[in-house]
């Protein structure tokens, strides 16, 4: 009987803890502007004296420029706001991003493990989805104005399907600190990499497949 309990009560806090649980804590304060000179490593940052809070901490301008979209394979470039542009964004539980796609150019599938995100197209074209943990692909092609949302953890992925043409987006993220995987080059160009066979049973390939697809993400 003793048992039954322990577990009912386990099995109650497992559904109610992610009602609980959210991306960052909340602020005790107005705002916590990030002292980015603080010597001390926290969950966050130090806070500024609130005395020597200006209007420039507030604002930034980091996401007006337009990002190296040939800086990598896949042809996209993201620009996040951080304490060290925007410090006014310190405990706010908030990251904007710029994200730029070349002509056919990829974000390839990714996930945020601390946030959800919603997209918004500015320009182009792009062909944006999810995949949920029951293998059920949720997709969605977005023009100028139209918005889209991707949940906590979950894959994802936009494409520009533009041949010629650059697309534009912008995204707010649910935590000041989201964090962000790139599913293959997770699996293929981890340090120190997964052994060989993991990978050859994990997608049914062989050795030479590994080698070439190491090889073309840089591995």
């Amino acid at each position: 009987m003793k048992m039954c309990r322990l577990f009912l009560q386990l099995f109650l806090g497992l559904i109610l803890l992610p009602g609980l649980a959210k991306p960052d804590p909340d602020p005790l304060q107005d705002y916590c502007i990030a002292d980015t000179k603080s010597p001390l490593y926290l969950n966050g940052a130090p806070c500024l004296n609130p005395t020597l809070a200006l209007s420039s901490h507030f604002t930034t301008s980091a996401l007006a420029k337009p990002g190296d979209t040939k800086a990598n394979q896949f042809g996209f470039s993201v620009t996040l706001t951080t304490l060290a542009n925007l410090p006014g964004i310190n405990t706010m539980g908030l990251t904007m991003a710029r994200v730029d796609i070349a002509a056919n150019g990829l974000v390839p599938p990714h996930s945020h493990p601390r946030a959800s995100e919603v997209t918004i197209c500015l320009q182009g074209v792009i062909l944006v989805g999810f995949v949920d943990t029951s293998n059920r692909l949720f997709t969605q092609k977005l023009e100028p104005g139209d918005s889209f949302v991707f949940p906590r953890g979950l894959i994802h992925f936009l494409y520009n399907v533009e041949p010629k043409k650059p697309a534009l987006a912008i995204s707010g993220l649910s935590s000041q600190n989201p964090g962000a995987q790139i599913a293959s080059r997770a699996a293929f160009v981890s340090n120190p990499p997964i052994p060989e066979v993991v990978l050859e049973k994990a997608f049914q390939i062989s050795p030479q497949d590994v080698a070439k697809i190491r090889k073309n993400l840089g591995g």
